[in-house]
């Protein structure tokens, strides 16, 4: 297991690409903890370099009713 910080674009892609050869580790095994703590780590990156705002509250209603077929009548 080697475990380092994600700074680049290119350690988050080493990551993710680590991540889906470990995805069906069992649980509390070699890899089963490196899944766990590689997942923290892609976890934080994400947030920090890619944050999610909340949507506006007219556009979330607009989309869920445009999403259910209604119309402002």
């Amino acid at each position: 297991m080697n475990i380092k910080l994600i700074k680049t674009k290119k350690d988050y892609q080493d990551a993710i690409n680590r991540l889906e050869v470990i995805f069906d580790a069992k649980p509390n095994s070699k890899e089963g903890d490196e899944l766990e703590v590689l997942s923290m780590l892609i976890d934080n990156y994400e947030k920090e370099n890619y944050p999610i705002d909340f949507p506006d509250p007219i556009e979330a209603i607009k989309f869920r009713m445009e999403q259910l077929g209604y119309n402002q009548a």
